[in-house]
């Protein structure tokens, strides 16, 4: 072999600088959700609704450090959240906006609930997780995340408010992709405080809603949105022990906080108390093969951290609902994230 044999390729290794580079960025990418935290809790947002302000007034405003608060709102400016002028004033962006507290579609609330500890920390542990098959989250707080999110009243109201947040401009989405049975009785299952039950009623005026949750969480519903309406009804009870009667069950985001046995379990509590002509709706991601970028490929590692869930494919849900006593018919896309996993009883 020669020497110049011996010598690294002048040509291959610009290449392997932007891997490096690439690699170096993916690494440090993490900073830029803390950084969405903070400015999100500091309520910056807020304080740029009447326009531009220069970094030292708005630190007063929120109570930061001027010099470290444009560190950080420097950094978002280079994902197009906040501009800053020549004159150093920070101003709002379409993206900003939605972190305004006061705007119907605040996405503030969604930001802080992401990125809240319960989140974070596990997160920051996943080695642990993918070595030992078991979330870190009982470790690190003590108790599962259900148990938590029930004993301590500021983890439950970032998630529900956070949840809410998330899911409002979804469900009327959602309520408008699916058709139901005449005069069906649609049972929201782990309904929270009841946005997408709410939608539902809303986009189908002869059917009947019952929201299905544990008390505490029902003790906070939203149905009396609907003013006089007497068509729902709450349901208080453990949805692996039991559910209501009804024609169709809604499971938005429920069975991709679970494992397959406990996913099983609800879904058989479902089985046995649907209607002959009923039928089971669950609003989750459904994760495509190959190598394509998709929200869902992301979110299943958050419910691998903090949970005990996962993201399902197409197939994933066609053995758990066969095994539940289902058969899958069809998968809905809608235009949000998620799509619509509806199976009917088997025969």
């Amino acid at each position: 072999m020669t020497a110049a044999a011996d010598s690294p390729d002048p040509i291959a290794r610009p290449a392997e600088d932007d891997l490096r580079f690439a690699l170096m960025d993916l690494a440090l990418s993490y900073l830029f959700p803390a950084a969405l935290r903070a400015a999100a809790a500091l309520g910056v947002a807020d304080h740029l609704a009447d326009g531009p302000r220069p970094v030292a007034e708005l630190a007063g405003a929120v109570g930061a450090d001027p010099l470290n608060l444009h560190r950080v709102l420097r950094l978002l400016a280079t994902r197009g959240i906040f501009t800053e002028d020549d004159a150093g004033r920070f101003a709002l962006t379409p993206s900003a906006e939605l972190l305004r507290t006061d705007v119907p579609s605040s996405f503030a609330p969604a930001v802080l609930m992401i990125t809240d500890t319960t989140f974070w920390r596990p997160a920051g542990e996943l080695e642990e997780t993918v070595r030992t098959g078991r979330t870190p989250f009982d470790r690190l707080f003590g108790m599962p995340f259900f148990e938590h999110f029930a004993r301590d009243p500021g983890t439950a109201a970032v998630f529900h408010v956070g949840m809410a947040s998330m899911s409002d401009p979804e469900n009327p989405v959602v309520a408008r992709a699916f058709d139901l049975p005449p005069d069906a009785t649609v049972v929201d299952v782990g309904g929270g405080h009841g946005g997408l039950l709410l939608s539902v009623l809303r986009e189908h005026p002869d059917a009947r809603g019952v929201l299905f949750d544990q008390p505490h969480v029902l003790a906070g519903h939203r149905l009396g949105e609907l003013g006089a309406d007497d068509r729902w009804e709450l349901a208080a009870g453990d949805f692996f022990t039991g559910a209501p009667p009804g024609d169709a069950y809604l499971l938005k985001r429920i069975l991709h906080d679970w494992d397959d046995e406990h996913a099983l379990r609800i879904l058989r509590q479902c089985r046995r108390a649907v209607s002959d002509r009923g039928r089971v709706l669950v609003v989750d991601a459904v994760v495509p093969p190959g190598n394509d970028p998709d929200p869902g490929k992301v979110i299943d590692l958050l419910m691998m951290s903090s949970f005990t869930g996962r993201e399902r494919t197409r197939a994933d849900f066609d053995a758990l609902f066969a095994r539940a006593g289902f058969r899958l018919t069809r998968v809905l896309p809608t235009d949000t994230r998620l799509s619509i996993v509806e199976g009917v009883p088997a025969t």
